[in-house]
């Protein structure tokens, strides 16, 4: 009984309710029988793994927060959850496609993003090089985002408060693009 095809609704509605009550096991076989659902849903919105993964994350979050709220009187257990995944996913794209365009703006109105004058003498020709390399093979969104911060001179919160994008998606963004920079320059001084 590994799939939601196999699933009874009346077992969904169970495992809600018991959510609700806060059981954790109960949350996690819900889970379990329809997170493949709910993200090949973010997946087709959001068409980013990430971004999906995120999605679907955000949804569960919610699921456990509101279980207590499902009413069947409104529909299924499984659609109640398809519904709050899809406003998520919605959600998750415009406010992408308003970073990118504030991004853009910002770009437009302050000229490219100046590199910081210690960096050019600390860093030889070769190793800036390396550093823009490493910077275009990140995701457009982790790259404005640590130039914004690091370039831009903003903090975090104003980051976010530039691209109306929440804080913790920021922190993620910027975290995760600075991993990825760390191993490809790690992995250009090893070749």
């Amino acid at each position: 009984m590994s799939t939601i095809g196999a699933v009874d609704q009346a077992d969904l509605r169970v495992l809600l309710a018991d959510s609700a009550q806060g059981d954790r096991g109960a949350f996690a076989r819900l889970y379990d029988l329809t997170s493949s659902r709910i993200y090949g849903l973010a997946f087709r919105i959001v068409r980013d793994r990430h971004y999906a993964e995120e999605v679907v994350q955000e949804a569960y979050l919610q699921y456990w927060q509101r279980a207590g709220e499902y009413h069947a009187a409104r529909g299924s257990v499984l659609t109640w959850m398809m519904t709050i995944a899809h406003r998520r996913a919605v959600d998750r794209v415009r406010t992408e496609e308003l970073q990118r365009r504030k991004v853009s703006e910002f770009g437009a109105s302050n000229g490219s993003v100046p590199q910081p004058a210690a960096l050019e003498i600390v860093v030889d020709r070769e190793e800036t090089e390396g550093l823009r390399d490493c910077l275009s093979r990140l995701t457009d969104l982790q790259r404005d985002s640590i130039e914004l911060s690091y370039f831009g001179g903003m903090s975090y919160p104003e980051v976010a408060e530039h691209t109306s994008t929440p804080l913790p998606t920021i922190k993620s963004r910027i975290r995760d693009g600075l991993r990825r920079l760390r191993t490809c320059l790690r992995s250009q001084t090893d070749a």
